[in-house]
């Protein structure tokens, strides 16, 4: 009895724009179904309420996920003013209200104490995990959630519109970890309101940015102009701030391998003055063999990237 065929291999990143009312889950299963691929990850879940960049990691580029997911991100939000939610979103019950609605002149104050490294306390339906169990569940059967707060990083927020006095439309640059819904929370009480997100999408996630992104709402990949394999961006995309060293192709074979290599001064060439514990993406012919951790003069393979041109049937992109 043959085996049930999984896929074809199909290496790269595909940047989904994904819509409202369908979950991150929901993306990759359709991505993966439309281009036939083994295997494909995301680099970031997004909730069925939220909108925009969902990049998609195929193949070997699953092995770069946590790169993009531990870079920054942007955020355009909008807070309604007066209505806070259980889930700090639109989607929560009503849980207080207040008829005080802040001006533009308070909200462009009350700003800047929210950047750079600040404690946050995630919301009370989160992924976060309390004594094994997810806290969402804890909170939707009724009990008690209180998560400790932590540091995140707000690199810049701006306020973008105020479209009507119950509403502002901000945008915000962040670091891994932050919340938006705990943000829009937070910044209604410092302006003695309260508020919830009412709207969120994410405009960029590390490289990759909303212009880069599709939608693959009604499409398969013949219906793409160009065809959806061709949307695909090299896994290079998110190593491209990664010290890069060429390597020979016997080289290269021993990496795969998992071996270390003892190199010289010449061997480093223009990263001979590069740290001695520096991240490495190690190439040869133009494709990555393997991230590396520089120890001295010697190169260890950390992570390998099965990817050979003579292999049939592979996307190199």
């Amino acid at each position: 009895m043959s085996r049930k065929r999984r896929g074809v291999p199909v290496h790269g990143w595909l940047i989904v724009d994904k819509p409202l009312g369908v979950s991150s889950a929901a993306v990759v299963g359709k991505a993966k179904r439309l281009l036939n691929a083994e295997k494909v990850g995301h680099g970031g879940t997004l909730d069925p309420l939220a909108s925009g960049v969902l990049p998609l990691a195929f193949g070997e580029a699953t092995k770069t996920v946590s790169l993009v997911m531990d870079g920054r991100k942007t955020y355009r939000f909008t807070v309604r003013w007066g209505i806070a939610r259980s889930t700090d979103d639109a989607e929560g019950e009503i849980t207080a209200t207040s008829d005080h609605r802040p001006d533009r002149a308070a909200i462009d104050a009350a700003l800047p104490g929210f950047l750079g490294t600040i404690l946050q306390q995630p919301p009370a339906y989160s992924a976060l995990k309390v004594d094994g169990q997810r806290a969402y569940d804890l909170a939707r059967a009724g009990e008690v959630v209180e998560l400790a707060a932590r540091p995140v990083e707000i690199f810049s927020l701006t306020l973008v519109d105020l479209p009507d006095a119950d509403h502002a439309t901000l945008e915000m640059d962040c670091g891994k970890g932050t919340y938006v819904r705990s943000l829009a929370r937070d910044l209604a009480l410092v302006l003695g309101t309260v508020g919830h997100v009412s709207m969120l999408r994410r405009v960029a996630v590390g490289p990759f940015h909303e212009k880069d992104s599709i939608l693959l709402d009604s499409a398969d990949d013949s219906g793409h102009s160009p065809p959806l394999s061709d949307r695909l961006l090299s896994i290079m995309t998110v190593l491209d701030d990664i010290p890069a060293l060429a390597l020979s192709a016997a080289m290269a074979q021993r990496l795969r391998q998992g071996q270390t290599l003892s190199l010289t001064p010449g061997d480093w060439g223009v990263l001979a003055d590069c740290p001695p514990d520096a991240v490495i993406v190690a190439t040869s012919e133009k494709l990555p063999v393997a991230l590396c951790q520089r120890e001295g003069a010697v190169l260890r393979p950390s992570r390998v990237f099965n990817l050979q041109r003579e292999t049939p049937d592979v996307d190199y992109r």
